[in-house]
């Protein structure tokens, strides 16, 4: 609530980042204020996200909050503005940090606008993709090799991915293919397989179409 004296004591106001932990779980949240009875005195609402991050099993469980940390790694962003290389050590802590929710998306636009002003070099690239590789969950497949396509989507119409993954698998080459759902054009890839097959699989369903059939075409939000 607006009106929350651990808001007015702490200096919490909206869209604050904010330390939010039960017992040894904790997450980086971003504050919404309300002004309504939605909530009660004394009282938190989480996202289901942070609902299941923070381990909580029941409503009227007790979270502590606070000031997290500063993100040290934004220091090295803002060396990136002024023009200086990101090594590679560099990348795997900034990447981190996205990872873990420490980036606000101001944040997050300086980073991004840092790598568009001062272009990445083929060490940096290198460097950023395997720090991104290294913080995800990765899957391992029966056999290689391992293919996957990209085409410019948004295009109504660019039904490639269908054709291209059945072809591909039929001979014999391992695609795990991950598609989304509509974002610029009438219905995305994900969208156009689903009117055939489902498409929102975890991945342990995704594993097992692939070891079956050399491939899929699933929801990569699913994913």
């Amino acid at each position: 609530r607006k009106d929350c004296h651990v808001c007015r004591a702490e200096g919490f106001s909206a869209h604050a980042r904010i330390l939010v932990s039960n017992g040894a779980r904790s997450i980086i949240a971003t504050l919404f204020q309300v002004t309504s009875d939605l909530l009660g005195e004394g009282q938190a609402g989480l996202s289901e996200s942070a609902w299941r991050r923070l381990g909580l099993t029941d409503e009227g469980i007790t979270v502590s909050v606070a000031h997290p940390a500063p993100v040290e790694s934004m220091g090295l962003v803002r060396g990136k503005i002024y023009g200086r290389r990101l090594q590679r050590q560099d990348l795997d802590v900034i990447v981190h940090d996205i990872s873990a929710g420490r980036f606000s998306d101001i944040d997050l636009s300086a980073f991004i606008t840092a790598c568009s002003a001062q272009t990445l070099d083929l060490d940096e690239t290198t460097a950023l993709t395997n720090a991104m590789v290294n913080v995800g969950e990765r899957l391992t497949w029966s056999h290689a090799p391992v293919a996957d396509k990209h085409c410019i989507g948004g295009l109504p119409g660019n039904r490639t991915t269908p054709i291209v993954v059945a072809i591909v698998s039929a001979c014999g080459v391992i695609m795990p293919k991950t598609s989304s759902r509509a974002i610029t054009s009438p219905a995305g890839t994900a969208d156009a397989m689903e009117t055939l097959a489902p498409v929102a699989l975890d991945l342990r369903t995704m594993q097992k179409v692939v070891e079956a059939e050399g491939g899929c075409i699933v929801g990569g939000g699913a994913v």
